[in-house]
């Protein structure tokens, strides 16, 4: 018992010492009130990870945590917790379904040295990225990630209580991911590139930061991390799982200035954000930052009869795949695909 109180200490004392650098990086830093999304019914938004500053050119701004790994600095930032308390703390999601990762191989383990949590493994950053569209763009023809984690890296940690936050490590002595704008390691403050999507009928902002497969971390320029895939359950998004669902679709329709495009394969040949499909937001239950893909392939009757346009709701995926209308990639079934993106998400269309 007294051990157990000592590490629930540690870990207390920890958060409060980051959640004080965060409050101070945000009172020593003019940022204009107008920059922040607010709850409205108006055609406003809700800022669902409330230490954010989002910003009118699809970037925001996050506190940056300063860490350890094999005794040098990094950096990384906070999206999400698995406890409450310490969510409220921090200014972070609430996700009860990362308790369920615990113990496994998808979360580093780390330990606390003079207030800065120490990571076992770090990340590789400042890799030459490469990207050639196949001939539909989607699967790409070479995909290479431009940072890839070490064995063992996740941006999964877990606390010496237990407590599992959602942590990816953006920068080190190698460099810095590709998706950060600015890092102001003075100030504590990093602004991110945000991906645009869908829940729910309504359009929301994500911060992509990590993927277990190589491919898919490509195509989100964000960090290759396999172990993530040791995530519990594939295919279930129920509250056992870690995971939640998500649809991303392979052959939807292309062009910039096309308001129908969407996909994987949109992504790649016009550049844009894939508009992912996600299952659930941080205001319900079932949420995880942990996205199981659903590879999602329009078939060639719902592309020749013109039913293949851009879609936000998971459930209206899931009944055009009871149609017959889209399957899994390459014409199985609609199920998960058997990786993670990590995707927490930041604010959502009221």
């Amino acid at each position: 018992m007294n051990i157990t109180r000592s590490l629930r200490v540690t870990t207390i004392i920890t958060i409060f010492l980051i959640a004080a650098a965060t409050l101070w990086s945000w009172t020593s830093t003019p940022i204009h009130a107008a920059t922040h999304s607010v709850a409205s019914g108006g055609g406003g938004s809700t800022l669902f990870i409330n230490s954010a500053v989002e910003h009118p050119d699809g970037t925001v701004t996050l506190p940056l945590h300063r860490g350890l790994s094999h005794g040098k600095t990094v950096y990384y930032i906070i999206t999400d917790s698995s406890d409450g308390n310490v969510a409220a703390m921090l200014g972070v999601n609430t996700s009860q379904k990362l308790a369920n990762a615990a113990n496994t191989a998808a979360v580093q383990k780390v330990s606390v040295q003079n207030g800065l949590i120490s990571f076992p493994a770090t990340v590789t950053f400042g890799l030459q990225r490469v990207l050639v569209p196949g001939p539909a763009g989607f699967p790409p023809q070479q995909a290479q990630p431009g940072a890839v984690g070490e064995a063992g890296y996740s941006p999964l940690i877990q606390m010496p209580d237990g407590v599992i936050l959602n942590a990816p490590q953006i920068a080190n002595d190698s460099g810095q991911a590709d998706k950060v704008v600015s890092l102001d390691t003075a100030n504590l403050t990093v602004t991110y590139r945000e991906t645009d999507g869908f829940q729910g009928g309504k359009a929301l902002k994500y911060v992509s930061t990590d993927a277990s497969d190589a491919g898919t971390a490509t195509i989100e320029d964000v960090t290759y991390a396999p172990a993530l895939n040791n995530a519990p359950t594939l295919n279930d998004d129920s509250t056992a799982s870690s995971r939640a669902s998500l649809a991303a679709f392979t052959n939807g329709q292309t062009g910039a200035n096309n308001p129908q495009r969407q996909g994987l394969n949109s992504a790649i040949l016009d550049g844009l954000s894939p508009l992912n499909v996600l299952r659930w937001n941080p205001s319900q239950g079932r949420y995880s930052p942990l996205w199981d893909v659903h590879l999602t392939q329009w078939s060639q009757s719902a592309i020749q009869n013109g039913q293949n346009l851009r879609q936000t709701d998971f459930g209206n995926v899931q009944n055009l795949a009871d149609h017959g209308l889209v399957t899994g990639f390459g014409g199985g079934v609609f199920t998960a695909s058997g990786f993670i993106v990590i995707c927490p998400i930041v604010s959502q269309q009221s």
